[in-house]
């Protein structure tokens, strides 16, 4: 009797500890410096969000979170590097909405955007701006779609690349505005696209309001709408796109994936130290002045998003034809 009294009591007990365990290891984290890569080179939106959210959530953790540029294949490289790390908390990706145009137009990436990943926490949210050349004769949203559709094929429109966010928003104006019928000019990046539309070797562009509002601000670009449905701190002085075209909205976003399998309090502890990180006045009008709104979202918020992106984009990457393979 004694003997299955402590035999028992010896199972209770190691069932406890079994419980427990996953607690106390949420618990200590974390215990050492946590890396935080972004797929992309120094400086973009993804990098500048990244280090602000770094410094301020190591700060929180009392661990460094030490940002590692990993760029390369639009972001394929250094995400699908994350996707194989070990799901302990210590490696995480900062990423953007560009993963689910990537998704609908590659078939064959290094990792799948759904199952290889546990979302974290959202950064932020942008709207792009419609920017078009200084001589362009159109100055709201309404008179560019007049414009477009009273010269078919006569215009064209610059992209970052094919199956990047920005040639995404604009297939998306082009199904929606029947006879919107622009030329696609694909690029390697935004730099030289903004500068042939300042130059007018392509006339119109849709990007970010970091990429495109210092040339509209020295005159160089015109601003004729932005593709929030309602206007925007971002840029509060532009009209919604969808003022002519209902219905009609892009956000850019930016947020935080741990790989696939990271425990569920890891991820939870971590989505709660960025939510505070984005309560703070300062980092919220740091977002605002690159041209996004801090969101502060839950994991399973985020995971949705990501889900439904994916499926919007590659509806629209079938009907428009838009692949990389």
């Amino acid at each position: 009797m004694k003997t299955s009294r402590r035999c028992f009591s010896l199972a209770i007990t190691s069932a406890l500890a079994l419980l427990a365990s996953p607690v106390q290891a949420a618990d200590s984290y974390p215990q050492k410096p946590i890396t935080m890569v972004v797929p992309y080179p120094p400086g973009g939106s993804n990098d500048v969000f990244a280090r602000l959210v770094a410094k301020e959530l190591g700060d929180l953790l009392k661990h460094p979170v030490i940002v590692d540029n990993r760029p390369g294949a639009s972001g394929n490289t250094g995400t699908g590097q994350v996707a194989k790390a070990a799901p302990d908390g210590y490696t995480v990706v900062a990423v953007s909405s560009s993963i689910t145009t990537n998704a609908a137009a590659q078939s064959k990436l290094p990792f799948d955007p759904v199952k290889s990943f546990a979302p974290i926490a959202m950064f932020a949210k942008g709207p792009f701006v419609v920017a078009v050349n200084k001589d362009f004769p159109a100055q709201t949203p309404v008179e560019l779609i007049q414009e477009i559709k009273a010269h078919p094929g006569k215009y064209n429109y610059a992209s970052s690349g094919t199956g990047s966010v920005n040639h995404f928003a604009t297939e998306l104006l082009r199904t929606m505005v029947p006879g919107f019928d622009i030329i696609h000019v694909p690029y390697k990046g935004q730099g030289q696209a903004v500068t042939d539309v300042a130059g007018n070797q392509v006339q119109l562009m849709i990007s970010s309001g970091p990429s495109i509002l210092p040339m509209v601000r020295n005159g160089k670009l015109r601003a004729v709408g932005i593709t929030s449905p309602e206007p925007s701190p971002v840029a509060p002085d532009l009209t919604p796109m969808a003022t002519a075209v209902p219905g009609y909205a892009f956000d850019l976003w930016w947020g935080l994936l741990a790989p696939a399998n990271t425990p569920d309090a890891i991820v939870n502890q971590l989505n709660q130290a960025v939510n505070q990180v984005l309560a703070k006045p300062e980092i919220r009008s740091s977002f605002l002045r690159e041209g996004a709104i801090a969101t502060p979202v839950t994991p399973s918020q985020f995971a949705e998003t990501i889900r439904q992106d994916i499926k919007r984009w590659q509806e629209l990457a079938k009907e428009r034809q838009i692949t990389l393979d």
